[in-house]
């Protein structure tokens, strides 16, 4: 509860350390409006009086690490009753027959009996604690070993780590290939659409210059024929 008490939360936490540790007829009664030296009584009972010691210190834990003031604690050895002071809240542990005897509760018959069903009830976890690991969990997610993580492969070949000589030596190669590569695309013909090399533009203007001036050379040289009018013309004059 948001607006529950101190002194009703350590009446809560005393309740769950004695029910952990074997108690029995655990009764609590709020003698808050009947008596004037504490607010609750807390009634329990032992099996032996070992029992009842170890149910003593389990309280000593508790209000200890509760930051609870202990008044004082009362009991004679193999008494059957054992008194823990709290201020705020008291506890009585005995022993069966002892209870019985001394009756205590009927001291108090009046007073108002809480329910053992919401003091025993654990308290919710809070959306924080929810996610937190038990100690156990812990130290099983401690032993475990922890899942690879998955690295992306790269999109060229490594290069061996065998030094920085053999490094280097396939940076040198890569290149080398790289420029043999360059040079015989450059070196190889374009192949036109019926397989016949294409010549660059330039070797096609120089060759049909080089035609053309070797058929004027040509013409030029060949010993020209005479006319036919003129042959006629002579073999005429002649005849005369």
């Amino acid at each position: 509860m948001k607006n529950e008490s101190p002194t009703l939360t350590l009446v809560k936490t005393i309740c769950r350390a004695l029910d952990a540790k074997k108690a029995e007829a655990l009764r609590v009664s709020d003698v808050r409006a009947h008596s004037s030296i504490t607010d609750y009584i807390i009634v329990a009972t032992g099996t032996a009086d070992t029992h009842l010691r170890a149910l003593r210190v389990e309280l000593e834990k508790v209000l200890d690490a509760a930051g609870a003031r202990i008044l004082g604690m009362d009991g004679q050895r193999e008494s059957g009753w054992l008194v823990v002071d709290a201020f705020d809240v008291m506890i009585h542990l005995f022993l069966g027959e002892t209870r019985q005897h001394y009756r205590l509760e009927q001291l108090w018959q009046d007073a108002p009996q809480l329910d053992l069903g919401e003091l025993l009830a654990e308290p919710k976890p809070s959306r924080t604690s929810r996610t937190a690991l038990s100690p156990r969990a812990k130290k099983v997610a401690a032993a475990s070993p922890a899942a690879p993580k998955k690295t992306r492969k790269p999109l060229t070949k490594a290069v061996p780590a065998a030094g920085t000589a053999v490094a280097e030596k396939v940076t040198k190669k890569a290149a080398v290939k790289k420029t043999a590569a360059k040079t015989a695309a450059a070196a190889a013909p374009e192949k036109g659409t019926r397989g016949a090399a294409k010549k660059p533009t330039a070797v096609k203007k120089v060759a049909a210059t080089v035609k053309k001036d070797a058929a004027a050379s040509r013409k030029a040289a060949a010993p020209k024929k005479p006319a036919a009018k003129k042959t006629v013309a002579v073999k005429k004059a002649a005849k005369e």
